[in-house]
C-alpha cells in the first residue's frame, strides 16, 4: 500500500513502551506513510534501563528517513505551513495527556499537536500511563470529547498490580490511523 500522507509521530517519555513503538513506526513506514519524528525533551535526552536516548532516536530517524524534531522552534512551522495530514503521539504519557487537556504547550510534541489541532487536523493518541484510571481519567474523558482527537484502543495492562494503568494496543495503530484520517474513532475504544 502506498500513501502520500504526512504524519507527525510524537514520542514522549513512556520509556517502558519504546520497544513496542519501533515496530509500529516500521509498519507505518512500510505502509507508505511519510513519518516525521518529534521527540519530547525527556524522550530525546533521558537514558534509561529501557534504552539509550541517542540510539533510540537514531533508530527512529533511520526508519522514517527524517531527522527528529526536538525543539519547540522546529515544531512551530507545522501549523502555519500545514505540514501534516495527521499527528500521532505514541507513546503518550499521563504528563502529556494532562498538558494537552489543559492547553499547555511546552514541548515539541505538544507544539506539533497544537499546530495540528489549530489547522483542524486529526490527532491520534496512543495512551501509556500508570494513572489513566486515576488522576488522568478526567483528562482522557476531556480529550475524547474534543474535536479531532482520537485514541488507539486501550486497556488495563496489569489490573492486579497497577489497577490505574492504561496502555494502547500497538497492533491497532495502523487501523486507528486509517480511521483517524477519515475523522472516525476506531471501535471499540476499550479493548480486552
Amino acid at each position: 500500500m502506498t500513501t502520500s500522507h504526512k504524519i507527525g509521530f510524537g514520542i514522549t517519555g513512556s520509556f517502558c513502551t519504546f520497544a513496542k513503538i519501533l515496530p509500529v513506526i516500521q509498519s507505518l513506514a512500510i505502509e507508505g506513510y511519510d513519518l516525521y519524528p518529534i521527540f519530547s525533551p525527556a524522550a530525546a535526552t533521558y537514558d534509561t534501563r529501557f534504552t539509550e536516548a541517542a540510539a533510540y532516536r537514531q533508530k527512529v530517524e533511520t526508519i522514517t528517513g527524517h531527522p527528529a524534531i526536538t525543539t519547540i522552534i522546529e515544531a512551530e512551522p507545522i501549523g502555519p505551513k500545514h505540514l501534516l495530514d495527521a499527528m500521532i503521539i505514541a507513546p503518550c504519557t499521563g504528563n502529556t495527556l494532562a498538558k494537552l487537556a489543559t492547553g499547555i504547550t511546552d514541548t515539541p510534541v505538544l507544539m506539533a499537536t497544537k499546530a495540528q489541532l489549530r489547522n483542524g487536523g486529526p490527532v491520534l493518541i496512543f495512551v501509556s500511563t500508570n494513572d489513566g484510571l486515576g488522576l488522568n481519567f478526567k483528562n482522557i474523558g476531556l480529550l475524547m470529547s474534543t474535536q479531532n482527537i482520537y485514541f488507539v484502543p486501550f486497556k488495563q495492562d496489569d489490573p492486579e498490580k497497577k489497577p490505574n494503568s492504561l496502555v494502547s494496543d500497538p497492533t491497532l495503530v495502523c487501523d486507528a490511523l486509517r480511521a483517524c484520517l477519515m475523522k472516525k474513532q476506531l471501535q471499540p475504544v476499550f479493548s480486552s
